[in-house]
């Protein structure tokens, strides 16, 4: 038996996203984190076979839409990577909104007013997208999208962490996911692509190390916990930043783009310091030279945290429009792990 899944793919400052429209199984659940559940136990294997080789690579992020579970809502999104299921994931978020306005996909409930807006349900809370879109011979395209994100605060600054002969203070801050933001100054090790498996390997043991002593849980949401990376920052390289960074997930992932849950965090950590631009964007500078841009929408508290919350801007295009066949006598149907 041969099963066929159809995806659109799209990249975020070069960090891929794909997007499975078809062939996947609808997950069951009444909340994206519930949806997310159920596809861990029961359709895992459709995440292995998209995004591990030989028919995806371990950087990949994707989305699945879902039905949406709060009246708002045009539509819910499980996220996945190599990994497992992330909580939140910013670019891509950014690139499905980009695909659904540019293939004018269907939305269970379309936006209103003329408004190129949607609202997704994900893991981690409602997100709002606005796609500033122009037409150009008849032809629609999205400049860009702005992902209004849920709140990010610091969870736990300072935190001591021992990895091999590095002794480290990290700060744990929440942008849709729990990150370690780490100065990369303080490692040794530069922020460029010449360096990325160094701290491909480091951002992974930083995050097994706080795992496994300073596992960090959302206070108003238990179902998210855990470090799901590293934000290694550092002075930025093009003028317009603010600052450079390279995202690592608890997996070794690198992703390519700045991050959007990573960015928030970073700002989130920015703001508490008294670091955050005032009345400009903060832009955040990826490995790949893209840029995100990132502000403060207004102030909140989440349980007895301060927070932020957040927009970031950044933009996605469209790479492919692929079929995928699951072949039941394929010794690689679900991927392979190396």
């Amino acid at each position: 038996m041969i099963h066929v899944i159809k995806t659109i793919d799209a990249h975020v400052g070069g960090q891929p996203v794909r997007l499975i429209v078809d062939g996947m199984p609808r997950p069951r659940g009444k909340t994206p984190a519930q949806q997310r559940e159920w596809c861990r136990k029961h359709a895992d294997a459709f995440r292995r076979a998209l995004l591990l080789a030989p028919r995806g690579h371990a950087d990949m992020t994707a989305a699945l839409t879902t039905d949406p579970s709060t009246l708002h809502a045009n539509a819910g999104i499980v996220f996945m990577d190599a990994g497992g299921y992330p909580s939140m994931s910013g670019h891509a978020v950014i690139a499905v909104t980009t695909i659904a306005f540019e293939r004018r996909m269907a939305l269970p409930h379309p936006p209103g007013d003329g408004e190129e807006r949607v609202v997704f349900d994900t893991p981690a809370g409602s997100v709002h997208a606005h796609a500033r879109v122009e037409v150009h011979a008849g032809v629609r395209s999205v400049d860009s999208v702005a992902v209004t994100n849920v709140p990010a605060f610091v969870h736990a600054p300072a935190v001591p962490v021992v990895v091999g002969r590095r002794d480290l203070r990290v700060d744990i801050a929440f942008g849709g996911a729990f990150y370690a933001i780490v100065d990369s100054e303080a490692t040794g090790v530069p922020l460029d692509a010449a360096h990325v498996p160094d701290l491909r390997r480091l951002g992974a043991e930083i995050s097994a190390s706080l795992n496994a002593t300073q596992r960090p849980v959302h206070p108003a949401d238990n179902s998210i916990d855990g470090v799901a990376g590293v934000v290694f920052t550092g002075p930025a390289s093009d003028p317009e930043a603010h600052l450079r960074n390279v995202t690592v997930r608890a997996s070794g992932a690198v992703d390519r783009s700045p991050g959007g849950t990573g960015t928030s965090a970073v700002m989130a950590v920015l703001d508490a310091m008294g670091l955050l631009p005032d009345r400009q964007p903060f832009v955040h500078e990826s490995v790949s030279g893209a840029l995100f841009r990132g502000r403060a929408v207004h102030r909140t508290i989440v349980a007895d945290f301060p927070a932020i919350v957040t927009e970031i801007e950044g933009s996605a295009w469209i790479t492919g429009e692929h079929t995928f066949f699951l072949d039941d006598d394929d010794p690689f149907r679900e991927g392979s792990s190396f």
